[in-house]
């Protein structure tokens, strides 16, 4: 692994360019090569902009040899999520009705990524108007689970997660409203942070037609990489910097030892398949070797289920525009809305016990392609038992709607080969602590580990 540079992190290869042991040319043809070679069955690098890449890199050659940086991620290469408005590439949001669209400016964070020194080299899939947790769509088909081919890679941010797994790409960035960052993370593992709401502009998203100006509620975009390092890189890369404010963060913890950890694993109220909680549990464990104590018991003062009612009607009225019908009165949402700050309340009020909670992404590991059916026919195995397929957003929808960081680090594999992650949960604002916790998590379990296919 450490000799295939598609698999180092960013910053390595940042690092590198840098000290003149590479060369981002060498660097950015490596990684056509291995998407040409390996994405054949995956699917994740639906339009490809090789050519301009290649100039591109030249360019930033041309600074190094000159003595100028161009940023932290000088002439690395990666792709952009295909529902982030990227400035002369083809960008669909998976939609028949943008087939043909070539935004004339970047998504913010497609530009915050090129203003660090990053070079754009295509778009990954997802599903039609980011709003699956499946990545098909008709323009480009079906993106599988770099793991296990007959697996989804999760969505929305499916491609993007599948595809920097298998080295495709230095990082990517994801976009996360009921799990979409989160879930790719967890079915792909590796790492990925959905940050507090707001942290990061979301100007650029293409989630309806007239998508791209408005920023939507609940709403947020993220990192998604192979390390730690970079998750906490590019998440100083994307925060906000322009008005209508910029976000002033508490530091990461001095030792993560002294935080006090909550683990909410498991509940009636979504119960979690056996595979997934063998793989949970086992990263607590270590947790607790390690000499972080951990409260079992501890929940925040919130009913799951009318939260989670309450959060999936906020998430339905953010999407209205990409389907059909007038959608709700504004009356409705702010009744909705005093709901959901009700929780928020609770929250913060957890919090000011606990720094963190472990929590799961998913009630299931990686699950076969189900192309066919609606939300509503859909079900998900879990435990011997089929579950609505809506269900899977229960533990997602449930942080996301407060508006709450998590970090995603990956924990391990099942039985059966297919990785598992779980949300490290903070207050509002508490990023830089669900990072730092989640590295230390990560370092116990082993990290990112690619896919066998990604050593071929």
């Amino acid at each position: 692994m450490a000799d295939d540079l598609g698999l180092w992190g960013a910053g390595e290869q940042a690092a590198a360019i840098a000290l003149g042991q590479l060369s981002s040319r060498e660097l950015v043809s490596h990684v056509i090569e291995r998407i040409e070679r390996l994405d054949g069955d995956i699917n994740a690098v639906v339009t490809r902009d090789f050519d301009a890449a290649t100039e591109r890199a030249a360019a930033a050659d041309a600074a190094q040899m000159s003595g100028e940086s161009l940023g932290p991620l000088h002439g690395v290469p990666f792709t952009a999520k295909d529902a982030l408005m990227t400035a002369g590439i083809r960008s669909t949001g998976g939609a028949r009705e943008l087939a043909d669209n070539v935004p004339g400016t970047d998504a913010a964070v497609v530009a915050a990524a090129r203003a660090a020194g990053a070079i754009v080299i295509g778009k990954t899939n997802l599903p039609r108007w980011s709003a699956d947790n499946q990545s098909f769509n008709d323009l480009f088909g079906t993106t599988s689970n770099p793991w296990d081919l007959s697996k989804v890679p999760g969505g929305s941010s499916g491609g993007a997660a599948a595809a920097t797994a298998m080295g495709f790409t230095g990082f990517e960035i994801g976009t996360d409203i009921g799990g979409s960052i989160r879930f790719p993370a967890s079915y792909n593992g590796i790492w990925g942070h959905k940050p507090s709401f707001g942290l990061i502009p979301t100007t650029g998203y293409l989630d309806h037609i007239r998508g791209g100006t408005t920023e939507s509620d609940i709403n947020v975009f993220g990192p998604l990489t192979r390390s730690c390092d970079d998750l906490e890189l590019l998440f100083d890369v994307l925060l906000r910097r322009e008005a209508p404010w910029v976000p002033q963060l508490p530091p990461a913890p001095d030792d993560v030892g002294s935080l006090r950890v909550a683990a909410w694993l498991d509940d009636p109220y979504c119960p979690v398949d056996g595979d997934v909680l063998s793989v949970m549990h086992a990263a607590v464990e270590a947790l607790e070797g390690s000499g972080v104590r951990v409260d079992h018991e501890a929940r925040p003062d919130i009913d799951p289920l009318p939260a989670w009612e309450t959060g999936l009607w906020l998430v339905r009225a953010a999407m209205t525009l990409a389907g059909r019908g007038e959608g709700p009165k504004h009356r409705d949402w702010l009744e909705h809305h005093i709901t959901r700050e009700e929780c928020r309340r609770k929250w913060a009020e957890f919090f000011t016990r606990y720094d963190a909670i472990l929590m799961p992404v998913s009630f299931h590991p990686p699950f076969d392609h189900m192309p066919e059916g609606t939300f509503a026919e859909r079900r998900i195995p879990a435990n011997g038992v089929e579950r609505p397929y809506i269900e899977m957003t229960r533990w997602t929808i449930l942080t996301g709607m407060s508006y709450l960081p998590a970090t995603v680090p990956p924990l391990g594999l099942t039985p059966r080969g297919l990785p598992i992650g779980f949300q490290v949960v903070g207050p509002y604002g508490g990023d830089r602590t669900t990072m730092a916790l989640a590295r230390h998590i990560g370092e116990l379990t082993g990290g990112y580990q690619p896919p066998p296919r990604a050593l071929g």
